[in-house]
């Protein structure tokens, strides 16, 4: 991947704690997309995040092959967590290029190295214009956790 991803900033809010990659994009999906610099292809993610909320990871699937056209927004895929199943939604416009391959011997990658040996697929073109640098993406992160707080704390009440 990038040559600076190895420089990450620390985020913490409530109990949610992770180091976020600096120079890496993030979807407002809670994915992320870095350059991978050996093939110039963007590879692609869950977050931390993202796999908190899904549990261990149990399974997953890619209904793409190499050199099939994606879309941004598009499903290209599913993974299942111990908590939930999710649809793999497409964050870049090009073509799927592969997908991590080392995942099927040890899928718990995804969430012991979300950021770095646990990538889900890379795509050869451009991310989507809706993914944001590392400020923008702690905010979201901050509504996000906030919304979740406050809908615990709701039920708590009642």
């Amino acid at each position: 991947m990038s040559k600076g991803s190895s420089k990450t900033r620390f985020y913490k809010r409530a109990t949610f704690i992770t180091h976020l990659p600096e120079s890496y994009l993030y979807s407002p999906t809670h994915s992320w997309v870095a350059r991978d610099e050996a093939d110039g292809s963007w590879k692609v993610g869950l977050t931390k995040f993202a796999t908190r909320m899904l549990g261990d990871m149990v399974d997953f699937q890619f209904e793409k092959k190499n050199q099939d056209s994606v879309s941004s927004g598009e499903i290209i895929g599913w993974v299942e967590g111990f908590k939930a199943i999710s649809d793999i939604y497409c964050i870049a416009e090009g073509s799927f290029h592969r997908f991590n391959t080392h995942l099927k011997t040890d899928i718990s990658q995804i969430s012991k190295k979300p950021y770095g040996d646990g990538w889900l697929y890379s795509v050869s073109g451009n991310p989507d214009s809706t993914c944001v640098e590392i400020d923008e993406y702690i905010a979201i992160l901050d509504k996000t956790i906030d919304r979740i707080l406050e809908q615990q704390q709701k039920s708590n009440e009642d």
